[in-house]
């Protein structure tokens, strides 16, 4: 009999010792009503904010209106501001969180699988994580100057530290019963990382990595406020700084219809990949 044949048992078993239910996934898609029924609340709290902010019950210089903030992302859009900002901001992010994901993927796997480094790593790893993001920016300023790199690193330190952890608890609680059969169809390390492993440990993974992105957009805000001349977290500073309530808030709304669609892509991917492995 082949390995081939041999592993194929094993791997038909997987998704259902996992959890994985082996029907065909939807690929995440979401349906039209669960789409309705999250604006609905969103978008009671627009109606409440203007009708609040038209009636003069909140000074227009601490709460504009929406409408005002529509109006003011439009003008900055049509002035081709907007594009620039949020362009650099989703840049900066998504490179600070290519770099942190990656050393956290490389580290939670080594800590998990390998007691020894572990037992060396870990305990060094997680007194940094308790450190605060504004705490980093001496240091970087310092190292790095006020070049992109200082920004980048601060932004892949936030990204580092959820996908370091998820991924290492994840793979030190693997079931031991999946161990038992990859060990009874004697599979090599490498095949039992790929074909045991990894599918198990991957849902908590995929959690990891939303959560780290989420970070990510925490840690720009830090990092643009910070010598910065360009990306959102300077515009809301440039705000500030002119007496603009309306270019902070669009600014912040800004930040979360960024992060919410990375949010929603990185979950639509895993979805969709936990699909194909269920298959």
């Amino acid at each position: 009999m082949s390995t081939a044949e041999q592993n194929r048992p094993l791997i038909s078993c997987l998704p259902t010792l996992i959890g994985i239910p082996a029907s065909p996934s939807t690929g995440g898609r979401i349906s039209f009503s669960d789409c309705f029924l999250g604006w609905i609340i969103p978008a009671a709290l627009l109606v409440i904010w203007e009708i609040v902010a038209r009636a003069g019950y909140v000074p227009a210089n601490w709460l504009p209106a929406p409408t005002v903030v529509a109006r003011t992302i439009y003008d900055l859009g049509v002035a081709g501001d907007l594009w620039k900002h949020v362009g650099v901001t989703v840049a900066r992010v998504a490179v600070g969180f290519l770099l942190g994901a990656s050393a956290g993927t490389f580290l939670g796997s080594l800590t998990g699988y390998l007691p020894l480094a572990r037992k060396l790593l870990d305990p060094m790893l997680q007194s940094l994580r308790s450190i605060p993001s504004i705490a980093w920016v001496p240091l970087f300023l310092l190292w790095l100057g006020v070049q992109e790199s200082s920004k980048v690193a601060l932004i892949s330190v936030g990204a580092f530290f959820p996908v370091y952890l998820n991924l290492s608890v994840a793979v030190r609680h693997v079931d031991s019963k999946l161990i038992e059969i990859g060990r009874l169809y004697r599979l090599h390390s490498f095949a039992m990382i790929r074909k045991v492993i990894l599918p198990t440990v991957l849902p908590e993974y995929i959690v990891g990595l939303r959560s780290g992105l989420g970070l990510a957009w925490m840690f720009v805000v830090a990092a643009e406020l910070l010598g910065s001349s360009r990306g959102l977290g300077y515009l809301m500073v440039d705000g500030q700084m002119t007496g603009r309530p309306a270019i902070i808030i669009a600014s912040l709304i800004l930040f979360a219809l960024c992060g919410k669609a990375g949010d929603w892509m990185m979950s639509a991917a895993g979805a969709r990949l936990l699909g194909h492995r269920a298959r």
